[in-house]
C-alpha cells in the first residue's frame, strides 16, 4: 500500500506518529522497564516514553508519574523532538526556554528535563526518552549517550511492533487469497 507523505513537516510527522497506531495502547511490559531502568540508572525520580500528539503529549510508559498525557502546550517535549540531539534544561527556574512553562511555573515544580528523542528510521521525531526532576541536576557527556541508547530501544521496539502488526496483516491478506482461490476450485 502507498502512502503519499505531507509535505508540511509537521503534518507529515503526525502522518508517521499514526502508522505506528501506538497511541491510546495499554501499557507495555518492556516499554516500562525501559523507563523503570532508567530512572534507576540515572537516579531521576521521572522517567517518560513519549509521543508528541497534535494537541498532546501521550505517555506510553512513565515511571514516578501518574499522570497519562499533558497538553503539548505545556509540554517541554514539544520542543524536545526538533532537534537529533539531546534536549536538556539543567535549571528551569533560570532557563529562559522554560520560565513562564506551567509545570515549572506551577504547583509541579519541574527543574531539571532531559530528553533524547525517538527518531524513526526515516527521520521522523515521534516522542521522547526523557528525564524529570524537581530539583537542578546535570547529565554528563556519558549520560547523554546513555540517554540517547535508551531512546533507540525503545524506538527499535516500536518499529518492531509495527513490523510485526504488518506481517500480520500481510499473513492474513495471503490466507484470505488462498481461501478465494480453495472456493474457486471446489
Amino acid at each position: 500500500m502507498i502512502t503519499t507523505i505531507e509535505t508540511n513537516p509537521e503534518a507529515a510527522r503526525l502522518q508517521v506518529l499514526r502508522r505506528y497506531n501506538i497511541l491510546d495502547t495499554p501499557e507495555d511490559g518492556s516499554m516500562n522497564r525501559l523507563a523503570g531502568l532508567a530512572a534507576k540508572v540515572f537516579n531521576m525520580p521521572i522517567a517518560l516514553i513519549s509521543l508528541v500528539d497534535e494537541d498532546r503529549i501521550w505517555f506510553k510508559s512513565r515511571h514516578g508519574l501518574d499522570a497519562a498525557q499533558i497538553d503539548r502546550g505545556g509540554g517541554l517535549c514539544d520542543s524536545a523532538i526538533l532537534s537529533e540531539e539531546v534536549y536538556i534544561v539543567e535549571d528551569a527556574r533560570r532557563d529562559p526556554r522554560t520560565l513562564a512553562n506551567p509545570l515549572v511555573a506551577g504547583e509541579f515544580g519541574l527543574r531539571f528535563y532531559a530528553a533524547a528523542p525517538l527518531q524513526t528510521h526515516d527521520g521522523h521525531m515521534l516522542g521522547t526518552f526523557c528525564l524529570i526532576d524537581q530539583k537542578q541536576r546535570y547529565l554528563t557527556e556519558g549520560q547523554k549517550l546513555i540517554l540517547q541508547d535508551l531512546a533507540a530501544i525503545a524506538m527499535d521496539e516500536i518499529e518492531l511492533r509495527l513490523a510485526a502488526r504488518l506481517a500480520a496483516q500481510e499473513n492474513d491478506r495471503q490466507l484470505a487469497e488462498l481461501k478465494q482461490q480453495l472456493a474457486r476450485k471446489a
